[in-house]
């Protein structure tokens, strides 16, 4: 028999199943909920009263998680960048509303999406996909919680999978060397020669122009990135962060080759002739438009000489980076180079390159601190009656040994 509740406060009985059933009316219409246990129930019950209070009408009760994040989507294309805006619209079609799309949005918990997170890297789905669809979803459900549509954010309690940490693979001096001997004449030498040199991002410099090239002073401005709208077309974006819009220096031999890479895209315009379009690009395709991205990659896969590691276009800046500061630069100028916004990112980053002067520090130390006795240009430790030395001494005895060495 049906257990009546206070006014407002629904009905809750027990089927014939054994299963529990509350229902409430809303506007005029039946809200119902069903769960195994009466405990379930009145969870529902008090949470569902919780969100009238907050506004909650029986449309927005019944709405799905599909139609909310595509609502969504759509009030928030003007604040996003395109490249985001359809990346979101991607996950969502792939990956959200074939798995939990149905889900009302009031009764979405955290536990789905945990199943959620698990059931898509059991897809083989990669954990930076899964974290963006964490991303996505937090932020789209925290504007729910705000406007009262659900009692609180569910996703902020459902960690997504951390990446894990694999050994970078980077190319050492030689090595990089190896590959710019490799990639001598071929008509994207420059490109990947100015990757090594700064350690550009490849939206970056894929979306450089000539006028931001100061021949004179060899510095090159950075402020523009090769981008794909939402119908997949290429377009250029400012870049996101003040840190990211920089002017870098460049050496003299990356110079001399940007200075043949000009020449030899002269000659390809004048081979062009009508068919090229002028977008002031530095580099282009056969007609003067943008490079195809995964084109340049599959490139540069195959310019990897044999015997250097398998690494990725990306690796790239990473390589740049790491020969820099184990060379000595400091971290705040590889930083500026690098386009990072705090100096902590660059060491937090490339800490692994540091060893060599670590080890440096060690024997410094050492040098230092033991007793004189152990290092053979240096006079013995008087005995024990005498008065010991001080590390004051220690220390200007060495000094002194080490400067009068040849």
């Amino acid at each position: 028999m049906a257990k009546r509740r206070g006014n407002n406060e629904g009905t809750l009985f027990q089927m014939p199943n054994g299963k529990w059933r509350v229902q409430l009316t809303l506007q005029g219409h039946r809200l119902s909920f069903t769960a195994k246990s009466r405990q379930a129930c009145q969870d529902w019950i008090r949470q569902t009263q919780y969100q009238i209070d907050e506004g909650m009408t029986y449309a927005s009760a019944k709405e799905k998680l599909v139609k909310y994040l595509e609502d969504w989507l759509v009030a928030e294309k003007a604040a996003m960048r395109p490249s985001t805006w359809s990346h979101y619209s991607q996950l969502l079609r792939m990956y959200i509303t074939p798995n939990i799309g149905n889900i009302v949005l009031k009764d979405l918990k955290t536990a789905h999406l945990k199943a959620l997170y698990i059931h898509l890297q059991d897809q083989n789905v990669g954990i930076p996909t899964v974290r963006k669809i964490h991303k996505l979803m937090h932020s789209a459900l925290r504007a729910a919680a705000e406007t009262g549509m659900i009692v609180r954010n569910p996703v902020s309690y459902a960690h997504p999978p951390r990446e894990s940490e694999t050994e970078r693979k980077i190319l050492s001096e030689d090595q990089a060397s190896q590959f710019l001997g490799a990639i001598n004449g071929h008509r994207w030498e420059a490109l990947f020669h100015l990757a090594l040199a700064t350690g550009m991002r490849r939206s970056e410099i894929l979306g450089l122009r000539w006028e931001k090239l100061d021949w004179i002073e060899h510095t090159i401005r950075i402020d523009k990135q090769l981008s794909k709208s939402p119908n997949s077309s290429a377009m250029f974006q400012p870049l996101k962060t003040k840190s990211s819009r920089r002017t870098i220096p460049i050496g003299e031999q990356t110079i001399q080759v940007l200075r043949d890479h000009n020449e030899r895209q002269r000659l390809q315009r004048i081979a062009a002739g009508n068919k090229w379009i002028d977008n002031g690009l530095i580099f282009t395709n056969n007609k003067g438009g943008p490079i195809c991205a995964s084109h340049m990659i599959q490139v540069f896969k195959r310019l990897l000489p044999p015997g250097l590691p398998g690494i990725r276009f990306h690796d790239l800046r990473h390589s740049a980076a790491s020969i820099m500061i184990n060379n000595g630069i400091p971290a705040t100028a590889v930083a500026s180079i690098l386009g990072h916004s705090k100096t902590s990112t660059t060491l937090n980053t490339y800490s692994h390159s540091t060893d060599s002067h670590q080890r440096h520090a060690a024997a410094l130390i050492d040098n230092l601190i033991t007793p004189i006795k152990l290092h053979s240009n240096c006079t013995q430790l008087h005995s024990a009656d005498q008065n010991a030395t001080t590390i004051d001494e220690i220390t200007h005895d060495l000094a002194e040994t080490i400067t009068s060495t040849p």
